[in-house]
Order: C-alpha cells, then structure tokens, then sequence
C-alpha cells in the first residue's frame, strides 16, 4: 500500500522544500511539481521523499482527521487506548 502523507511547506526553493506535519519536519523534493508555484503556507502531498501534489488547507485537514481516525481505530483493536 502507498500513502501520501499531507504536509504544510515551511520554506522552499525551486527544487526542495522543508515541511512539517504534526510537529515532524522533513526535506522533500519538488522536482515533480516543477509546474507549480509552491511557497511557504502550501501544502503538498509527500510519497517517499518527493511532493507529488499540491492541495488545499482543508484537503489537508481532512486528510488528517481520517488518518488520525484510523490511527485511533487501530490502536483500540490492539487495546492501546
């Protein structure tokens, strides 16, 4: 299974971009989105180590509620709440 993991880009250059997400910050590639205007506040979605889409604040937001959703979800079938 591949996961794109939504991140906000705190700063950024043509090429790279560092970003964070629930406190964690990660240097990203932004070669495949060399047909996009990426500044600082955006958010991106990041595979492996490259942004491979830009989306909306609330996209992002969105994303997260599910994925912390699921999070929650499975920490209570192994009796980790």
């Amino acid at each position: 299974m591949c996961l794109g993991i939504p991140m906000r880009v705190v700063e950024c250059d043509e090429v790279m971009a560092r970003c964070e997400a629930k406190g964690i910050e990660r240097t990203v590639s932004l070669f495949l989105l060399q047909h996009e205007a990426i500044e600082p506040g955006d958010h991106v979605v990041v595979h492996v180590g490259y942004a491979i889409r830009k989306m909306s604040e609330a996209e992002a937001s969105g994303a997260w509620d599910l994925l912390d959703e699921m999070l929650a979800a499975e920490d209570a079938m192994h009796g980790n709440t």
